[in-house]
């Protein structure tokens, strides 16, 4: 595939990362001749085949570099996050027989330092930005310059238009792999590397300079952008915030229902994108971006509304990292609301154990589905049946044309006491759109008697960690005003019960329970916990999706006390 894009893209800028301030670009012949190059040092360190590369450091092209350079020496690359710990980087590089560790930075080379004499596997580590510390055997810098999916989303090829993208999701996670890395390799992409604290804000900035052609995000992505704007709504002026409510739902209704929209609807849209939303779209850098993606996790339909009010149609995408990505995805041509498409090309869907509204499990077969677990024949054993075919565990529903939409996971429905079958994602998507202070819900239920929840409330995030500090958003505070309460810290309301939050919270969870499919699905019990879930917590991954069980323990006193008689 390489070859190929060598031959078509190779004088075409591939990579850019900053240096000094300054865009540092690298083209596709330069991008291969360099993987070509560290898969002849991996090989000089001693890689054997079928063992790993691990690469442990935030987006850049010496990632890339290092990911190509390993698939060219008939390695694995190994993706870790870099938020692991060292016991967690020991399992991953234990487990996939790591001969190479590519590390980025000193605070990371101290992790591997810590674990490399229980690793029998690791031969060499290489550390590309910062000097080695002290001599040590088999530690290096690699030479190389540091300064230097398919079609099913409508990428577009090089020669037709050239895409550009920015590469800030974590690299060890196959979504950014296929998107930022193999993706941009097909089509002859030009990947501009964000900066480290991208996810603390300084996304914005990039996306800005480099107004990408295509964005990919997570759904927590969207939603922060969401909640900032929102956030920048509130602190504007009556007139600015009457037009932009305009604005948004002219173009939201005319997102929603396209076929019936009469010429003087289509003359306002036009006209309130032309005087708003445009504007907008531009302050976020998205100004000539032609397609948003949106993976990894459930897409909730508050943030899907939000950004067709700003005329941008979020494109999800469906898969597993056993089906290397995306398997099912939409596009400008392959869309629905709610929907992540249809199968890419070459790949399958089917449903088994459908119940009477028509979910089932959702299973893969595919060129792209894996072989199986690395090490773990009973696990692979387990998720392949006996035709093949890949289950996912996931929940979902196939419509008349071949649209998939993902209703909920097996291992989170909850199952009451009662026997009752209840997928906990509607539930917590109807709260959260209901309470516009709520930053997550949690159902809780799993063999009790009824159904509880656990609360968060939206606070600002610590520029320099990303942690939610004790500070209410501006949104927050505004829904805090409306009810009558002077409150502007969760601290204040979770330590004083604030009656007219409290009061406020329960009419909204009145509403949703009004509208419930039985009584069984009804919210009885709730409480706001004094600090919004993270990834530092626990309670979030790295791809920001809910680890519930970590929640369950976590918080299991608070839990423990909705149950007891």
């Amino acid at each position: 595939m390489f070859k190929e894009s060598l031959e078509k893209y190779g004088s075409l800028n591939a990579l850019a990362s900053r240096k000094n301030g300054k865009w540092e670009k690298i083209t596709f012949s330069e991008y291969y001749c360099l993987s070509r190059k560290a898969a002849k040092s991996f090989l000089k360190l001693g890689l054997e085949r079928f063992h790993s590369v691990a690469i442990l450091g935030f987006n850049s092209p010496e990632w890339f570099i290092s990911a190509v350079g390993a698939v060219f020496a008939g390695g694995i690359v190994t993706g870790i996050y870099t938020t692991n710990s060292p016991e967690a980087c020991h399992y991953i590089a234990y487990d996939s027989k790591t001969n190479i560790m590519v590390v980025e930075n000193r605070k990371q080379l101290d992790k591997i330092m810590q674990i490399w004499n229980r690793l029998p596997h690791l031969k060499a580590v290489v550390l590309y930005k910062d000097s080695i510390p002290e001599r040590c055997p088999n530690l290096y810098t690699i030479t190389w310059t540091s300064a230097h999916c398919s079609r099913a989303g409508d990428m577009q090829p090089a020669e037709v238009q050239q895409e550009s993208i920015v590469s800030y999701l974590p690299l060890s996670h196959i979504a950014a792999q296929i998107y930022d890395l193999w993706t941009g390799i097909k089509w002859g992409e030009q990947v501009y590397f964000a900066e480290p604290d991208a996810l603390k804000g300084s996304l914005i900035n990039t996306l800005k300079e480099v107004q990408p052609t295509s964005h990919m995000g997570v759904p927590r992505v969207w939603e922060k952008i969401m909640e900032k704007l929102k956030d920048a709504s509130a602190q504007s002026g009556f007139l600015k915030r009457k037009m932009l409510s305009w604005a948004m739902s002219v173009s939201l209704e005319r997102n929603l229902n396209c076929s019936s929209s009469s010429d003087l609807k289509q003359f306002w849209t036009r006209l309130a994108d032309y005087l708003v939303l445009a504007k907008i779209r531009n302050a976020l850098g998205f100004s000539c971006c032609q397609k948003h993606f949106c993976g990894a996790a459930p897409l909730n339909t508050e943030t899907l509304y939000f950004f067709l009010g700003l005329n941008i149609t979020l494109y999800e995408a469906y898969g597993m990292s056993e089906t290397t990505g995306p398997h099912c995805l939409s596009g400008p041509y392959n869309y629905r609301q709610h929907s992540c498409g249809k199968p890419v090309p070459g790949c399958r869907v089917k449903l088994v154990n459908e119940d009477t509204e028509g979910n089932g499990e959702i299973c893969f077969w595919g060129r792209t589905v894996f072989m199986g677990y690395l090490n773990m024949e009973d696990k692979t054993k387990e998720v392949f049946d006996e035709d093949g075919w890949l289950h996912s565990g996931d929940l979902g529903k196939l419509d008349e044309d071949g649209f998939l939409y993902v209703t909920g996971r097996i291992k989170d429905l909850i199952i009451t006491a009662g026997g009752e079958n209840v997928p906990p994602l509607p539930i917590e998507d109807a709260v959260k759109k209901e309470l516009p202070i709520v930053s997550n819900a949690m159902v809780i239920g799993d063999k009790k008697k009824f159904l509880s929840m656990l609360l968060t409330l939206k606070s600002v995030l610590d520029p320099d960690t990303s942690d939610p500090t004790d500070l209410l958003t501006e949104q927050a505070r505004d829904f805090c005003q409306k009810t009558g309460s002077k409150a502007t810290k969760v601290s204040e309301i979770v330590a004083t019960r604030d009656q007219a939050i409290y009061q406020a919270i329960q009419e909204g969870i009145n509403k949703v329970n009004m509208n419930a499919t039985n009584r069984v699905h009804c919210i009885q019990k709730w409480i706001v916990l004094p600090r919004d879930f993270s990834i530092s917590g626990g309670e979030l991954g790295p791809t920001m999706k809910l680890k519930r069980l970590t929640v369950l323990e976590k918080y299991r006193k608070e839990v423990d006390s909705f149950y007891q008689e």
